[in-house]
């Protein structure tokens, strides 16, 4: 499996004052092996050098066989997000504090991606969501999310009120802040905080959770992924709502939009280092078992 990759893209935090160094001292590491390396255009621009070739973050897809973000979840979310249409694998390198996408140090970097590049690693599917706000049966806006699809009440002290069908068949309605529509990986991220139960990213699932619902009785539900989520509105007095995917807004949808939400067919593929170890993730960030010791 060894040089199965060619070409491979970079996608750096660059705001993040530790991101020269990172970047720098990854470009050396792959050019020495004698990989071709794209950067993204604003990581790039940091490093005043010009030959370092540059595109893009949504052009990365269309050159490179593989792409390393570097950053914390965030930073890979919007990695995911530009390449998800090209079939290409990502890898996360973690310069952030909670990170259960970036797996990787920058101590153990190099270390970890010889081993990697090499052909020695666990791979995993995560599929993302798909969202289209339909107005007058067009759509105005469409929108991908890797974490969840969040409908928020938007300046407005009042709560707003949603209506629910799964593949065109009533679910609920609910007065409440809002509504989640997580999927695996974004079980641990907003949805985890709203009180929505873990999902092992294996499952083909979905989560919907519930925002300060008005009634106790209203709890988060799971659903198959192949579901389609409709969600509208049944206030009688205009108010707007904002839509976020991750955490890309989409302000002023009306009570008489409807929001279309559906998995994207294609996966997003990820590598791990071959010690990776799901729990052992959610044990440390989540600060489970602390005085246990195996």
């Amino acid at each position: 499996m060894h040089n199965q990759f060619k070409t491979i893209g970079i996608i750096g935090k660059d705001s993040d004052p530790r991101i020269i160094e990172t970047i720098s001292s990854l470009h050396q590491f792959l050019e020495k092996k004698s990989y071709a390396v794209i950067i993204d255009t604003r990581c790039a621009d940091l490093l005043a050098t010009d030959s370092v070739k540059s595109c893009k973050p949504d052009t990365l897809g269309t050159l490179c066989d593989l792409v390393i973000a570097i950053g914390g979840d965030g930073t890979f979310l919007g990695a995911a997000r530009a390449i998800v249409d090209y079939n290409i694998p990502l890898i996360g390198i973690n310069l952030g504090r909670l990170g259960f996408l970036v797996d990787i140090s920058p101590e153990q970097m190099q270390c970890k991606l010889d081993s990697i590049l090499n052909g020695n690693y666990l791979e995993e599917k995560r599929y993302l969501l798909h969202t289209k706000i339909i107005r007058n049966h067009e759509v105005i806006h469409q929108e991908t999310a890797v974490n969840e699809v969040v409908i928020h009440r938007w300046v407005t002290p009042s709560m707003i009120e949603i209506v629910t069908h799964i593949n065109g068949i009533y679910l609920n309605s609910q007065r409440s802040d809002g509504l989640i529509i997580s999927t695996p990986t974004g079980s641990t991220a907003y949805s985890l905080s709203a009180g929505g139960p873990i999902i092992h990213p294996s499952l083909n699932a979905l989560v919907l959770v519930p925002l300060n619902p008005h009634t106790f009785s209203n709890r988060p539900i799971v659903l198959d992924d192949s579901s389609e989520i409709e969600i509208s509105f049944c206030q009688t007095t205009q108010i707007n709502a904002l839509v976020t995917c991750d955490h890309l807004e989409i302000p002023e949808v009306l009570i008489s939009d409807k929001i279309l939400i559906k998995k994207m067919p294609n996966p997003i593929r990820i590598l791990h280092p071959e010690d990776h170890d799901y729990f052992n993730i959610l044990r440390k960030k989540l600060s489970w078992s602390s005085g246990y010791h195996t």
